[in-house]
C-alpha cells in the first residue's frame, strides 16, 4: 500500500473527529464512540493486529481515563469545598482589590498562576485548578474553558518538573543509541532551543486570550476591547518568559515553568496593585449580568455566593488551599526530596493484558487528584466548615464527574488503540508514525514548517506532550539528520509543536469542560482555540525553518519572511486598535454612552 494511501487511513480517526465534533458540533460523548470504532476497524482490517491487543489497548485506555477523572472529581471537590466554606467569595474580593477587570484577572489566573501550576505537575493540573477558579470568580464556563487551553502551550514543553523534555524527548531519542552516549546532555541542550521558540511565541498568547474573551464572550462581542490592555498582556507575558528563558538555559528543562509562572505572578500581582499599566477605571471591563449570557457558556457547576460562618475570612486563610496546592505538588514531584519516592511507592499495575505486551499502571498517591483531595479534607477544619455542607460538596463533585465519564471512556481507548497499531500482521508502522511518513513525503525541504504541526497531531491524538515526544523525537531527529540541517533544532521544533497541540487536545477539552460540568461542548471550544495553535505552530515552525537553512540559504529566506509578516500582522492590529475602538463608540447609542 503506498505512503500516501497508508497517511490516509490514518488520519481517518481524526477526520472522524474534526467533522463530528468540531465541525457539526456534536458532544464528545457521540464524536468519540464513532472515532473509537474507526480506529479499531482499520487496527483489526488494515493494520490487522490481534484483536488481543486492540482490547488490551482499550483496557489500559479506560484505566487511563479513570485516572483523569479521579483527578476531575478531585479538582472540582476542591472548587465545592470553597464555596462551601466561603472561601471563593473572599478570594473573588481579592481580586476585585486588585482589578475588577476580567482582562487583568483571567492574565494573572490563566496565564501566570496557571504556568505555575503546570510546572509544578503538569498532565492538564493548570486547567483542573485554574478554570474553575475562574468560574468561581464570576466567568462564564465557556471563556474560562478556552483561557485554561490556550496557556496550555509555552508553559507545557517543562510541566511536571521537565518531563516532556526529560521523558518524552530522552525516551524516544534513546531508542537509537547510535546519536549520543549522553541524552541527558542532549536533551538539556534542546531544552534550551525548546524555551527560545516558545519565549518568541508566548509573547501574544496572554493578549490571545484576553482578545478571544471580549471577541467571542463580551457585550458588544469586539476583540479590540481586549487588544486595549496589550501594554499589561505583554508585560505579564515577559514577566514570565523572561526568567523563563533563563532557567531553561541555566537550570535545565526541570523549573523552566515553574520558576517562569512564579516570578511573574509576583511581579504583575505587584505592579498590578501599584496600577502598573492598568486600565483606567471608566475603562473596566467585565462580562455582562448572568442573566444576559447565553446558555451555550454556562456549564452544570453553580457557583453561590456564601460568606464564611463567621462573617468574614483573611485572605491568607482563602488562599492557604491553593498554596498547599502548589506546595504538595512541588515537593511530590522534586527528585531531590524524600517525598517522590514515597508518592511513587505505590503502583496499581496490570502487566502483559493478555498477553499483547501492553501494561497499564498508574500510582495513586502520586496522582494530582489525591493531593485535591487532601487539600479538600485540610480545608474542611481549616475553615471550620460544618458536616452537611461539606457533604453537598462531595455529592454535587460526584454529580459533575460523572457527567464526563461517557466522554473519556471512549475518548482514551480510541487514542490508545490508535498508539497501539505497530507489529500487524500487515507489516505497517503505527498509524502516528505512517501519517506522519506521508506529510514528509509531502514537505520536502520544507519540513521545518511540518514539524511543529506534526507534534500538535501528536498531543491533539494522545492529549500528551510527553506521549507526543516520545512517539515523534526520533523519527523528527532522522528527518532532520537527512536534511542535512542541525536536526537537534527539529526535534526542539517537536516538542514546541506537542506543548501548543494541548490548546487543541480533544481528551483535555473533555476534562477541562468536565471540571466546571461544560459537557457537550468540547467542539465549540476547539474551534476557538484552532487559531490560535496554527499561529503557535506556523510562527515557530517559520523561526525553525529560517533557523536550519540559514547557512544555506541566508537570513532572507521564507521562514524569515513568514515570521516577520505574523509580527508585522500583529503590530499593526495593536496599532490601529484604538482607531477600531473609537469607531465602536460612535456606534454605541448616545443613551448607552451617556450611561457608560
Amino acid at each position: 500500500m503506498s505512503t500516501g494511501m497508508l497517511a490516509f487511513l490514518s488520519l481517518l480517526p481524526i477526520l472522524v473527529v474534526a467533522i463530528f465534533l468540531v465541525g457539526l458540533r456534536w458532544p464528545a460523548s457521540k464524536a468519540m464512540p464513532i472515532s473509537y470504532l474507526v480506529a479499531i476497524v482499520l487496527a483489526l482490517f488494515i493494520w490487522k493486529v490481534p484483536g488481543a491487543t486492540v482490547a488490551a489497548a482499550s483496557i489500559n485506555g479506560l484505566v487511563v481515563a479513570g485516572t483523569l477523572l479521579f483527578i476531575i472529581f478531585g479538582a472540582i471537590l476542591l472548587l465545592n469545598t470553597l464555596q462551601e466554606s466561603g472561601g471563593i467569595k473572599r478570594i473573588r474580593q481579592g481580586f476585585t482589590d486588585i482589578s475588577e477587570d476580567r482582562r487583568i484577572q483571567v492574565i494573572i489566573i490563566a496565564w501566570l498562576f496557571g504556568s505555575f501550576i503546570e510546572g509544578s505537575a503538569g498532565f492538564g493540573t493548570p486547567a483542573a485548578v485554574a478554570v474553575p477558579l475562574l468560574v468561581g470568580l464570576g466567568f462564564p464556563a465557556m471563556p474560562a474553558v478556552v483561557a485554561g487551553m490556550i496557556i496550555q502551550s509555552t508553559p507545557v514543553s517543562f510541566g511536571a518538573v521537565g518531563t516532556p523534555i526529560l521523558v518524552g524527548i530522552q525516551t524516544g531519542l534513546s531508542a537509537d543509541a547510535s546519536i549520543t552516549d549522553n541524552f541527558l546532555a542532549l536533551v538539556t541542550a534542546i531544552g534550551g532551543q525548546v524555551a527560545i521558540l516558545h519565549m518568541i511565541a508566548g509573547t501574544l498568547v496572554p493578549l490571545i486570550v484576553v482578545a478571544l474573551m471580549t471577541g467571542f464572550f463580551g457585550k458588544n462581542k469586539s476583540f479590540s476591547e481586549g487588544i486595549k490592555v496589550w501594554k499589561f498582556a505583554l508585560f505579564a507575558a515577559f514577566s514570565m518568559t523572561i526568567p523563563y528563558v533563563i532557567v531553561a538555559n541555566v537550570l535545565g528543562p526541570e523549573f523552566p515553568s515553574m520558576i517562569g509562572g512564579l516570578v511573574g505572578l509576583v511581579i504583575v500581582v505587584f505592579a498590578a496593585k501599584k496600577g502598573f499599566l492598568m486600565p483606567p477605571k471608566d475603562e473596566i471591563w467585565d462580562f455582562e449580568e448572568k442573566s444576559k449570557w447565553n446558555p451555550e457558556w454556562v456549564g452544570q457547576l453553580e457557583i453561590k455566593d456564601i460568606t464564611h460562618k463567621s462573617g468574614s475570612m483573611s485572605m491568607i486563610r482563602a488562599w492557604t488551599p491553593y498554596i498547599l496546592i502548589g506546595l504538595f505538588l512541588v515537593l511530590t514531584r522534586l527528585k531531590t526530596l524524600p517525598f517522590l519516592g514515597w508518592a511513587q511507592s505505590w503502583t496499581v499495575k496490570f502487566e502483559n493484558i493478555f498477553d499483547s505486551g501492553i501494561t497499564s499502571s498508574f500510582q495513586p498517591l502520586y496522582l494530582p487528584g489525591t493531593i485535591f483531595i487532601a487539600v479538600s479534607l485540610i480545608t474542611y477544619f481549616l475553615h471550620g466548615m460544618n458536616l452537611s455542607s461539606y457533604k453537598r460538596a462531595w455529592t454535587q463533585s460526584g454529580k459533575t464527574m460523572i457527567a464526563a465519564s461517557t466522554a473519556l471512556i471512549f475518548t482514551v481507548p480510541m487514542v490508545q488503540v490508535f498508539l497501539n497499531t505497530g507489529g500487524g500482521a500487515a507489516g505497517f508502522d503505527r498509524m502516528p508514525i505512517e501519517l506522519a511518513n506521508g506529510a514528509v513525503a509531502l514537505a520536502g525541504d520544507f519540513w521545518p514548517f511540518f514539524a511543529t504541526f506534526i507534534g500538535g497531531l501528536g498531543a491533539f491524538i494522545a492529549g500528551s506532550n510527553t506521549v507526543s515526544n516520545m512517539m515523534f523525537s526520533l523519527f523528527q531527529f532522522d528527518v532532520g539528520s537527512q536534511m542535512g540541517v542541525d536536526a537537534t533544532w527539529i526535534v526542539a521544533l517537536q516538542a514546541v509543536g506537542g506543548a501548543a497541540g494541548n490548546m487543541i487536545a480533544v481528551h483535555n477539552v473533555v476534562a477541562a469542560s468536565a471540571v466546571v460540568g461544560l459537557v457537550g461542548k468540547e467542539g465549540d471550544i476547539i474551534r476557538k482555540t484552532f487559531l490560535p495553535f496554527v499561529y503557535y505552530a506556523l510562527l515557530t515552525g517559520s523561526i525553525g525553518y529560517s533557523i536550519v537553512w540559514y547557512s544555506q540559504k541566508g537570513i532572507f529566506n521564507l521562514g524569515t519572511f513568514i515570521a516577520v509578516l505574523i509580527a508585522c500582522i500583529a503590530i499593526y492590529i495593536i496599532a490601529t486598535n484604538r482607531k477600531r475602538t473609537d469607531l465602536l463608540e460612535i456606534k454605541k447609542p448616545k443613551e448607552l454612552r451617556k450611561a457608560v
